[in-house]
């Protein structure tokens, strides 16, 4: 994160603008909604300036920039054509530790202007930092689509009824009772402008809440995919944003865990090879634990949790115990994988069948069905196998599957750490060796695989081909995104 969003109370503050001009004119003009006392250093006065000033609206410091234009502000812009001047105003209020804001000068800058949707008293904020201000104005009409004028409405109605609700309910019960209210029916009347109505069902929600007692507990079981956030489905998101704890494991990749709540209780649950930081049946007795305690639970695991990922186990204990649960299928790793790396799982040409294995089994070997898996046309993707994977080439090969049959071992995959190795069977191992891949990887082994150099379109490092290394394939800055 290259800036800390915050919103600043200046509601009668003193705050300085330096540059008469029409951009200060825009500033003082979002100055003044927020409430702001404005005072504009400039010679002159852009005609709107100087409407303001007849109104008795802002005042004005006649003359060129002196640090007495600095005395008592809480906050500085300065939007002069002069980059000196610019410069100079924010050392001056940089060395009275005063947020200045340089317009289309992020260098001088301590703080940024965002694109703004103003729903008050909602108010979202976008920036990109000051790399791409057109960027964040178009995300900023995207989002003035998707939120409603009335959704101030719904946040004043709440801020009228939160020191009720905070008297009338216990800590863990008020987040879900105000999820019911925005996302039901009293959210449904303010959006139809029936607000008198929308108060008295939310004076009944907040009576029978009082006196029914708290929400039983709740277990969400979440694919989180293979690894890119982009690939997470809409309920997982959803879902993600509403628990209390979440219990995640190493396959969940941080880009991922940063997308649940921030004031969720993480806790890591990892299993790896022969390091287990809890085992499966603690795991069960803790979920089951946090939800007779009322708390929504977060069970988030890498792929798909029906698919490899003990997620059945999971669910049996759940329902024996009689907790509530919900089950959110992700993109399974076999399917993100394959498509991430360029190589279809079947095709007309290569391979009718695909068959997914895990590369160890409960007991620790790798005892799999090797006539089955070495048939000709279908696709074979092993998990977890890169530690077994001499034995299982090797396997491969003595149960009639050509040396030469194509390979992969794909490393990171759909992330920007994504690395593919490819080779025949036969010299596999040898390749990842060489590369010094590390799981999370996935193999993958057919006729299929020959299609990776042509279909492939996810490059962001270095690519090693079964011959040569493949090299990697791969902006006006600005101070204001208002």
């Amino acid at each position: 994160m290259d800036y800390l969003p915050i919103f600043l109370d200046i509601a009668g503050q003193p705050c300085a603008v330096i540059g008469g001009g029409e951009v200060a004119a825009r500033k003082v003009s979002l100055l003044r909604e927020a409430g702001a006392q404005v005072t504009v250093t400039a010679p002159d006065l852009c005609e709107p300036l100087a409407a303001l000033l007849s109104e008795g609206k802002i005042e004005h410091r006649a003359g060129v920039f002196t640090p007495e234009a600095l005395k008592d502000a809480a906050l500085v812009i300065a939007a002069t054509d002069d980059r000196s001047v610019n410069a100079e105003v924010s050392q001056l209020a940089r060395a009275q530790r005063l947020p200045v804001n340089v317009v289309d000068d992020p260098e001088l800058c301590s703080f940024i202007l965002p694109a703004i949707v103003d729903r008050s008293p909602v108010v979202v904020a976008v920036s990109t930092g000051g790399a791409s201000p057109v960027l964040a104005r178009l995300l900023r009409a995207r989002l003035e689509s998707l939120v409603p004028a009335t959704y101030g409405q719904l946040a004043d109605l709440a801020r009228r009824f939160r020191d009720r609700a905070r008297r009338a309910l216990p800590q863990p019960a008020r987040r879900p009772f105000w999820e019911r209210v925005f996302q039901g029916p009293v959210a449904e009347l303010v959006f139809s402008g029936r607000l008198t109505e929308a108060e008295r069902a939310l004076e009944r929600m907040l009576e029978d809440s009082a006196t029914r007692g708290p929400e039983p507990g709740e277990v969400y079981l979440v694919g989180a995919g293979p690894g890119n956030p982009d690939l997470l489905t809409f309920a997982a998101l959803r879902l993600m944003q509403q628990a209390d704890v979440v219990l995640h494991d190493n396959l969940v990749s941080p880009e991922i865990l940063e997308l649940t709540r921030r004031d969720a209780e993480r806790i890591y649950v990892g299993k790896q090879r022969a390091h287990h930081t809890m085992r499966q049946e603690e795991i069960n007795a803790l979920m089951v634990r946090l939800a007779h305690s009322g708390r929504r639970v977060l069970r988030l695991k890498g792929g798909d949790p029906y698919v490899f990922g003990r997620g059945g186990e999971e669910i049996e204990s759940l329902a024996a115990s009689g907790v509530r649960f919900q089950v959110v299928p992700g993109v399974t790793a076999a399917c993100g994988v394959a498509a991430y790396a360029g190589i279809p799982l079947t095709h007309r040409d290569y391979a009718q069948s695909c068959v997914l294995v895990t590369g160890h089994l409960k007991d620790g070997s790798m005892n799999l069905d090797w006539h089955g898996l070495a048939r000709p046309r279908q696709t074979v993707v092993v998990y977890m196998g890169l530690l077994g994977l001499d034995a299982l080439c090797e396997q491969l090969i003595a149960h009639g599957m050509p040396r030469d049959m194509p390979a992969a071992v794909v490393q990171q995959a759909t992330r920007p750490q994504q690395r593919v190795v490819t080779a025949s069977l036969e010299d596999l191992p040898r390749r990842v060796a060489e590369a010094g891949l590390r799981p999370p990887t996935l193999v993958i082994v057919g006729d299929v695989v020959r299609l990776r150099e042509k279909l492939s379109w996810f490059e962001p490092a270095a690519d090693i081909a079964p011959s040569t290394a493949t090299a990697t394939k791969e902006g006006t800055d600005a101070a204001s995104e208002a």
